[in-house]
């Protein structure tokens, strides 16, 4: 059976709260509150395979301390932009 749309972006909100790193909860919990609900299917994929990755480069992208990789820039820079000072 597939996953609708609302039960999607619910699963990704809480994948979002329950990273492992602190920071990264507080970050993106916040970012999918606020985004999610408007993105595309497209957006959402896009989405879904940025919390694959690992927190520490998650931590490492958003906080500009490394470069996040080209297939994930555009997510971290609005995930960026979204924060305090951003």
């Amino acid at each position: 059976m597939a996953e609708t749309r609302p039960d999607r972006v619910k699963r990704l909100r809480m994948r979002s709260m329950r990273r492992g790193i602190k920071e990264m909860d507080l970050i993106l919990s916040a970012y999918a509150e606020a985004r999610l609900a408007g993105m595309d299917d497209a957006g959402l994929d896009g989405y879904d395979a940025l919390l694959e990755e690992n927190d520490h480069d998650l931590y490492q992208w958003v906080s500009g301390q490394a470069a996040p990789p080209a297939r994930h820039a555009a997510l971290i820079g609005d995930i960026r932009a979204g924060l305090p000072g951003g």
